[in-house]
């Protein structure tokens, strides 16, 4: 069964601190991003070890398998996106469909293993992708397809916020 879509646009965790999750945008930025990455892995690694990973608490929340799914591809997408911002000026992302794309990789009837090691493998990508960023490029541009702005900075942060709020949706 899909879920509703998420609607809100969770730009505003980047000047207040989520209310849900704790995070605080202002404390993170691109070099601390690595840190953050690699001491999530192995709470997501955790998770995805669950006997009940793969169930859904409800009818319209995704189950911890379906998180990691998510957050697996948040890496993948945000290590493309940032590509794009330290190699174009004012970089333009393509639209995501986050619920299209959970429904047409099976999030659901995904396994648990396989979803783990992709997400380690790609969060150490793009763990790595920021270590490589240097404060100089904090201030390039980018803009997604709703006409949202960020700098590599802000982009850093709003990133965290989502693999940090997810693990915090799976109890993680």
């Amino acid at each position: 069964m899909p879920i509703v879509p998420d609607a809100k646009d969770w730009t505003w965790v980047l000047g207040t601190p989520c209310p849900e999750c704790g995070f605080q945008a202002s404390a993170c930025s691109p070099s601390t991003a690595p840190d953050h990455i690699t001491a999530m892995l192995p709470r997501w690694q955790a998770v995805l070890r669950r006997p009940d990973a793969a169930v859904r608490p409800d009818d319209d929340t995704w189950s911890p398998l379906e998180y990691a799914c998510h957050v697996r591809d948040v890496f993948a997408l945000f290590n493309q996106r940032l590509h794009l911002m330290l190699s174009q000026d004012d970089a333009r992302f393509e639209d995501w469909d986050q619920d299209r794309t959970a429904i047409e990789l099976d999030y659901a009837g995904a396994d648990p293993a396989t979803v783990s090691g992709e997400l380690t493998a790609r969060g150490e990508e793009i763990a790595a992708s920021f270590s490589r960023v240097p404060e100089s490029d904090w201030g390039r541009r980018g803009t997604r397809s709703n006409g949202s702005k960020f700098t590599v900075l802000t982009f850093s942060q709003y990133f965290l916020h989502d693999v940090v709020h997810h693990l915090h949706d799976v109890s993680g």
